[in-house]
């Protein structure tokens, strides 16, 4: 079986996961792709999801599933999500995709997060993965210096503006053993609008989809 295959697996077992919520919150990236895909068999028992990105919106009106404002949607009962990496204790990294921002401010007013991802992105220590950090634009080379501080090698992705207008800058070479302290650190620096570290506010419920099964992790 292929990665996508395994993503796929994740993605089409979070729907037992929804119950009888109406209203979803709904993230972005590869395997939330096919989650969404997935929505489409059930589009009847939605009345509308909150979006993590203008791509994910995008996807989801095209299959008619109304995309809502969160502010206006209030506590959602739900959210499913990826991550670019995760592990046992249900801490994650995110914002590969860009959208890490968004999905922690989704992921904040959510009573139950599920995480689904496929068996390569399962790790023992975080940090491998490059850790995005959304900045303001202006802070972008002060952010980089203070990241150095920390042990990282801040590496500006060029081209790229997130749905916010702002930059990303993917720090390498980390080795991440205590991650809710690492996310509140890097989150006082002046000019950070938020990092791709989540554990203060982890997945609930991780799904990984491997070739034979997909495994549930939970808090």
């Amino acid at each position: 079986m292929s990665a996508e295959d395994n993503k796929r697996r994740a993605a089409r077992a979070a729907l037992d996961w929804l119950d009888d919520a109406r209203i979803i919150g709904v993230g972005t990236g590869s395997t939330v792709n096919h989650f969404i895909e997935a929505l489409g068999d059930i589009r009847s028992r939605l009345d509308g999801a909150v979006s993590s990105s203008e791509a994910s919106g995008r996807r989801l009106k095209a299959l008619g599933i109304p995309v809502l404002d969160l502010n206006s949607a209030g506590e959602l009962p739900v959210y499913v999500d990826g991550a670019d990496q995760a592990n046992r204790h249900l801490q994650l990294i995110k914002g590969g995709g860009g959208a890490l921002t968004r999905e922690k401010i989704v992921a904040a007013v959510s009573r139950q997060f599920v995480c689904i991802v496929d068996d390569s992105k399962l790790t023992q220590v975080l940090g491998s993965f490059p850790l995005p950090v959304e900045v303001i634009p202006m802070a972008r080379s002060y952010v980089a210096r203070e990241l150095v501080k920390l042990g990282g090698r801040p590496d500006w992705r060029q081209g790229f503006v997130t749905d916010n207008g702002n930059h990303i800058l993917d720090v390498h070479g980390l080795t991440i053993l205590d991650p809710p302290a690492l996310e509140a650190e890097i989150n006082q620096i002046a000019g950070v609008v938020t990092v791709g570290i989540f554990a203060r506010r982890p997945a609930d419920v991780l799904l990984v989809g491997h070739a034979d099964k997909v495994e549930t992790i939970r808090s």
